[in-house]
């Protein structure tokens, strides 16, 4: 019994929710957004919540219904607030820089590493050490966050490169005399 997915998603205020069979479709006031489910999951639409429920005791439906659940979760929070994801850049002369569709980043590279800006994502460089990304689609920030992360991890001995925000970048001792 999935403890996630039994508790109903309430629409907040200022978005509004449509079933149509396997599709939820949300808008809100940053934009709207939908997703279509696999059939082994039933929703629902009953008194301004969303319900996700199994088709069936199989173990795919089963590990589908929290997953479902969650997704629409964040359908909804996205319209209603976005999310957002925070980079760090440490490193001598390592610095990001947005210039116009795309984002600028020096990371040691003999050449300035150049990542275009999707739509639907919105980039800021508070300071050139700094990255944020805001956008209503989760998994798409996500994603945008991991491939500027990907051009230069974080090294475990001077942590050198981009990591996450609060990211915890275990430590190596250098060679010994």
């Amino acid at each position: 019994m999935s403890r996630i997915g039994k508790k109903p998603i309430s629409v907040p205020s200022g978005v509004t929710a449509n079933v149509e069979g396997q599709t939820v479709k949300v808008k809100g006031a940053k934009g709207a957004l939908q997703f279509t489910f696999p059939d082994d999951v039933a929703l629902s639409l009953d008194k301004g919540a969303v319900k996700v429920e199994p088709r069936n005791e199989s173990k795919r439906a089963r590990s589908l219904w929290g997953t479902s659940r969650t997704l629409v979760s964040n359908l909804m929070t996205g319209v209603s607030k976005g999310f957002e994801e925070k980079l760090e850049i440490n490193g001598v002369g390592y610095r990001a820089a947005v210039q116009g569709k795309n984002l600028q980043l020096q990371l040691g590279y003999s050449h300035d590493v150049v990542f275009p800006i999707p739509a639907g994502i919105a980039i800021a460089t508070p300071k050139p050490t700094e990255i944020v990304i805001t956008g209503i689609d989760k998994q798409v920030v996500g994603q945008v966050a991991a491939e500027i992360r990907a051009f230069r991890g974080p090294e475990p001995y001077k942590g050198k490169g981009v990591k996450y925000a609060g990211e915890f970048i275990f430590r190596k001792e250098g060679k010994k005399k």
